[in-house]
């Protein structure tokens, strides 16, 4: 017997202007479900991280655009949420009209599967289902709410054996919906929130930004491995979101000094890579920053600096009162990279230990199996200033560091 489920009983019988008035209910449905801007942000966010990484100075153009979708994509989510508040009774009505839907599918396809359908039950069931669309297209709550407990009795009435999902269909799709997010964030992209200052001023406490996993190499899930290469291996300035190899609880976000076989030392904060000093310009002897302790927000004021790493500029910070010192020399071991936070004297880095306790002066290296990926673009940023920062603390949305990308 072929199995033939719901839609297709219900596409068969569906007249022209049921036809058309059904395509304008889920295009009304697409748009004013809150997925709408998340989903919209999301297909322009994958050419833009492409564009940041392949082709920089694309940025300097794309930016405002991706700001400007940004923008208007979360007045768009406000709107649609406070939509849904004004128009509970219909939405839950709705809501109740998909569960059901889906459920008697799932009921009729279970009993063709079994073999255990009486004859003419499809057809019942589809003709009551066009009604619940029905009533979803004319929009009315209680026509709707009556329209559905009808499908729910006509579905337990024939199909009510039926019903209950199995424990294998359960686990199935729940193994599914698992499998898919665990390689998506091992192959593709991965959020990261930045936990601390010691990457200002490049990355705020409160950025939200997206790692490339895809770059150097897809690690295995659990093992930190990673098997080849895929494109390139970090590179000096990649600025890295790594699992700590002395703490393996914990994930750092650093910028890439020292590749293999590098000998790095610092002269008073200037970086030498194997005896050559890094081009270092002053830009501020007294740039105020705000970092975070103990849920409060204070200010530093540090030397501000642009570093040349690479070819990679970048602005970094340094304590104008600490005394001259030399640090190093330190020689990068193969398959290892050395790190420092661009916050140079608050950082818990290569040179440090990687915050090992009482590791301070000790080198610590990161092997490439434990490298998560290469941190491309900030797209959310709920940091000191911004939007309803007096309501919370200081803390407010930046939507001036609205996907930035990280240099």
């Amino acid at each position: 017997m072929s199995v033939v489920s719901l839609p297709s009983l219900m596409a068969a019988r569906r007249t022209v202007a049921q036809r058309e008035a059904y395509r304008r209910l889920r295009w009304r449905e697409r748009l004013t479900s809150l997925w709408a801007p998340v989903l919209i942000v999301a297909a322009a966010l994958f050419p833009y991280m492409t564009l940041i990484a392949y082709v920089p100075p694309a940025a300097s153009w794309a930016q405002p655009l991706m700001k400007g979708l940004g923008l208007l994509m979360v007045t768009y989510y406000v709107v649609l949420w406070v939509r849904r508040g004004i128009l509970s009774t219909w939405f839950q009505a709705r809501r109740a009209a998909r569960e059901q839907l889906d459920e008697s599918e799932r009921a009729l396809a279970r009993a063709q599967a079994k073999q255990a359908l009486a004859a003419g039950t499809g057809e019942l069931v589809a003709e009551q289902a066009l009604k619940v669309e029905a009533a979803s297209v004319r929009g009315d709550a209680d026509v709707l709410h009556g329209e559905v407990k009808l499908l729910s009795a006509l579905t337990e009435r024939h199909l009510g054996a039926f019903r209950k999902e199995s424990t294998v269909e359960l686990f199935g799709g729940v193994a599914k919906f698992l499998l898919i997010a665990l390689v998506f964030r091992t192959a593709c992209v991965e959020p990261y929130r930045i936990p601390s200052g010691s990457m200002l001023p490049t990355l705020h406490i409160g950025d939200f930004v997206l790692i490339n996993k895809f770059i150097y190499g897809v690690r295995v899930p659990f093992a930190n491995v990673v098997p080849f290469v895929i494109l390139r291996p970090p590179a000096r300035g990649d600025v890295v979101v790594f699992n700590n190899p002395v703490d393996t609880s914990a994930d750092y976000i650093k910028r890439v000094v020292g590749v293999p076989g590098d000998t790095v030392e610092l002269f008073d904060g200037v970086v030498h890579i194997n005896g050559q000093p890094q081009a270092r310009q002053l830009e501020a002897p007294e740039f105020v920053v705000h970092d975070l302790a103990d849920g409060t927000w204070f200010e530093r004021r540090e030397a501000l600096s642009r570093e040349d790493l690479g070819g990679v500029s970048h602005a970094v910070l340094q304590t104008p009162t600490r005394t001259p010192r030399h640090e190093g020399p330190y020689v990068v071991p193969d398959g290892h990279v050395f790190v420092l936070g661009d916050n140079r004297d608050n950082s818990a880095d290569s040179r440090h230990g990687l915050g090992r306790p009482g590791g301070y002066g000790e080198p610590a290296y990161v092997p490439y199996g434990h490298i998560k990926g290469k941190a491309l673009v900030m797209w959310l940023s709920v940091s000191h200033g911004g939007l309803l920062h007096g309501l919370f603390g200081g803390t407010g949305l930046r939507v001036d560091r609205f996907f930035e990308p990280v240099r």
